[in-house]
């Protein structure tokens, strides 16, 4: 069965300037119920993640600090949110989202995340709406507990995985692979084990001949025994964050191509939703959809 983390602190609400993109945390799940894409029984409310796996991947001190609320104005704004313990208890539980995904991952094939994919934060501070970094402590809670001894994140968001690449520059269990933005946020890069960069408005087809000359490639020179998706939609020529040129047709199409190569590999697979930041809710909501769409497909 296809395990979903979702919890209602998802939703929280943030300044009128945030809550549009928030939406999609309630609008998501209702429309998967609704088409009958998955049950109520595909859900599960995740446990926040305990605060000896947050310090095995965050500085002890950020940890502190990010808790207690006691960040200093500018590290606040470069997480772009205000800072509040509705917040923080917010991130602590959609970390947990995605670290029992990871065990539902290995137990059916696949597991997802309704939120997730916070690739900004770094081992001592947050970025661009990201206060930690999910797939970082859950990889590192499968290479702590000997759940997996060789991980690949696969980062397709718009935007690099800095945090993510930061994180894991000096270790050799974790595969950090980013397709991003060439002229997109972050304006410094981070050096992942393989970035590539990508010209501004590129279409579907430019897009997944790249993509399928790297990931299969991966796949086998990396022989991952678990995979971490993060599988933002800010690929979309309608996201006002973009500057790519990808269709709804092209962003389903570069899911299944990851969804199918974990599936032939039989590698376990857990994906985070990232960013998106179309104009319409609408195609933010589809785009996400097609995601959970085709791993009910490919897996169950």
């Amino acid at each position: 069965m296809l395990k979903i983390a979702w919890s209602p602190e998802y939703t929280h609400p943030l300044p009128e300037n945030h809550r549009f993109p928030m939406l999609k945390y309630e609008l998501l799940p209702e429309q998967l119920l609704y088409e009958g894409t998955v049950s109520q029984e595909n859900f599960f409310q995740p446990a926040p993640i305990p605060e000896n796996r947050i310090t095995r991947v965050h500085e002890p001190e950020y940890w502190r600090k990010l808790h207690r609320l006691e960040l200093s104005p500018s590290e606040i704004r470069k997480t772009g949110f205000p800072l509040s313990q509705e917040l923080v208890t917010r991130e602590v539980g959609i970390m947990g989202g995605t670290l029992e995904a990871a065990d539902y991952a290995l137990q059916h094939g696949a597991a997802m995340n309704i939120a997730g994919g916070t690739h900004h934060a770094f081992t001592n501070r947050g970025e661009g709406f990201c206060l930690l970094n999910d797939n970082a402590l859950a990889a590192q809670y499968l290479l702590d507990e000997g759940k997996a001894t060789k991980v690949l994140i696969v980062d397709l968001d718009v935007h690099q995985g800095n945090g993510t690449a930061q994180i894991f520059a000096h270790e050799p269990r974790v595969f950090t692979f980013s397709m991003h933005g060439g002229n997109n946020y972050p304006l410094h890069k981070e050096q992942s084990d393989l970035d590539v960069p990508l010209p501004d408005g590129i279409e579907d087809a430019a897009y997944l001949k790249l993509l399928r000359e790297h990931l299969p490639t991966l796949m086998d020179k990396v022989a991952p025994d678990f995979v971490f998706f993060q599988c933002g939609v800010d690929v979309l020529a309608s996201d006002k964050l973009g500057k790519l040129g990808l269709t709804l047709a092209g962003c389903k199409e570069r899911d299944r191509l990851v969804l199918e190569l974990c599936h032939q590999h039989r590698v376990p697979v857990c994906a985070s939703m990232g960013g998106g930041y179309s104009t319409r809710i609408a195609d933010i909501v589809e785009a996400h959809a097609n995601t959970f769409r085709l791993a009910q497909q490919i897996f169950f």
